[in-house]
């Protein structure tokens, strides 16, 4: 039986749907699931409780060739968000913060997230890594739908006077509050780390060029007021 290594606790909990939604309604016992995703039994009860916790189909069949099985008919096929789709998702949760449906909410997140493609859940996660929001920025306005990007933007920035400068950027992460957002990039014109307020952009366009991987330091988001908090998917 081929091993496959998940270090990432979000793909595993995706794989173990996928695998039982593959073999359903026969079961899987613990043990077997914990000899193909190489970890230990017990790691596996605690990712299907989990599971279950979220409302996912998963029961556990009693006796010698029993082990957990899934639902079928209580279930979706595997869900084609985009990564930028589930960021979004996760940035208007914030929305309901304080109302009766906050927790149903990330709930349903969590289940999206473990139904997407593996790639497409990693790519979220790392999109979601790089948005930041102040602790008190609430509800964020909409982010620019091209700032989601990894490649090479060209923009026209205006200052606080109005005059326009054209740049070309590497985008490292966002920053969100309450009136608007913050686009935190590699600037190649001042070649250091620059923050954008995504209202003064007069253009932008994405190139064809990605970037060399640069990391986003915590330095890079030291904003004098507020605690800044990283967006998470985990609902």
């Amino acid at each position: 039986m081929p091993t496959v290594g998940y270090v990432n606790r979000t793909d595993r909990l995706y794989a173990l749907v996928e695998e039982l939604r593959a073999v359903a309604p026969r079961p899987r016992s613990a043990r077997w699931l914990a000899g193909k995703f190489e970890v230990s039994a017990r790691t596996v009860e605690r990712d299907i409780g989990a599971l279950q916790q979220s409302g996912v189909p998963i029961y556990a069949e009693p006796g010698r060739t029993g082990g957990y099985c899934l639902d079928r008919s209580h279930t979706l096929p595997p869900v084609n968000l985009t990564p930028g789709e589930a960021v979004a998702m996760a940035l208007a949760l914030r929305r309901l913060d304080g109302t009766p449906f906050r927790a149903e909410a990330g709930s349903a997140l969590r289940k999206l997230v473990a139904a997407m493609r593996k790639d497409d859940a990693a790519a979220a996660q790392d999109l979601a890594a790089r948005v930041h929001l102040l602790g008190d920025a609430g509800s964020p306005p909409p982010m620019p739908h091209v700032l989601g990007t990894r490649r090479v933007l060209r923009i026209g920035y205006a200052d606080r006077e109005g005059a326009v400068t054209r740049r070309e950027v590497e985008p490292l992460g966002y920053v969100g509050k309450p009136d608007h957002w913050y686009l935190v990039a590699w600037c190649r014109l001042r070649e250091q780390v620059r923050v954008f307020r995504t209202d003064r952009i007069t253009s932008i366009a994405a190139t064809a060029e990605v970037p060399p991987p640069r990391p986003l330091r915590r330095e890079d988001l030291d904003i004098p007021y507020g605690v800044v908090e990283q967006l998470t998917l985990a609902g």
